[in-house]
């Protein structure tokens, strides 16, 4: 059974994320499949890529499971493979679309973040709990969409969002209940139709800004500092 489960219909690829007894939290097996379910975007009939999750949430972070057996150096590769997926997904040659459902917090919340357009179920939980332990992730990408102040908002102060303030805010760019994502991803295949492959790879290019190398440079940088282990530890500790 794939931790990424993918299927093609009508130009959307869809990717399921498959792990739902531990909430689609990311484990190295889960981030190297939805590596490379994401590159199957590159396929000339795709048009729109989806990402949604299986069970509870669409992905509820880091995987805390198996911290006491991991290093800093094991933490830093980690995360340094979360932020190349994320880059992944938010320079993915065709738009993306998050359905997000359930606590996504941290990573699982700049899994949603990183996506062109993100429906939100109205029960959804959001939160960025990374810098509780010094870690800086996404932040670019979350200040570009909710602007400077929000972002430290919900970064620094700690500030969680439910669905009707992820809309308000920009986090979410739509508010959907689950029982109606179907008939939203129809309606923006069909729109996205009336415009070419080629010409909507350049539009979406011209309307983001490149921070890959920058994002990563601060995640490594921020991840660097000796006692990773121990402040996730702690703060897994401090959440339970």
């Amino acid at each position: 059974m794939s931790l990424a489960e993918t299927s093609l219909a009508d130009g959307v690829l869809t990717v399921t994320l498959n792990r739902p007894e531990r909430g689609n939290a990311l484990n190295t097996t889960l981030v190297d499949a939805l590596r490379a379910a994401v590159t199957q975007a590159e396929a000339p009939s795709v048009r729109l890529l989806v990402l949604r999750g299986a069970g509870k949430a669409l992905c509820t972070g880091f995987d805390v499971g198996d911290i006491a057996s991991q290093t800093d150096a094991d933490l830093l590769a980690r995360f340094v493979a979360i932020e190349l997926l994320l880059q992944a997904v938010r320079h993915a040659p065709v738009p993306t679309l998050a359905l997000g459902h359930g606590r996504m917090f941290g990573a699982g919340a700049d899994l949603f973040a990183a996506c062109t357009w993100r429906i939100a179920d109205p029960a959804a939980r959001f939160a960025f709990p990374g810098a509780r332990f010094g870690l800086v992730l996404g932040t670019r990408r979350l200040a570009a969409i909710v602007g400077d102040a929000r972002a430290l908002g919900l970064t620094v102060r700690g500030q969680g969002l439910d669905g009707a303030a992820a809309l308000t805010c920009g986090l979410a760019t739509g508010l959907v209940a689950q029982d109606g994502w179907d008939a939203e991803i129809a309606a923006i295949a069909a729109e996205m139709a009336q415009v070419d492959r080629a010409t909507t790879h350049a539009l979406a290019a011209a309307a983001r800004a490149d921070t890959r190398d920058a994002d990563l440079a601060a995640l490594v940088r921020s991840a660097s500092v000796p006692g990773l282990a121990a402040r996730i530890t702690a703060y897994a500790g401090g959440r339970g």
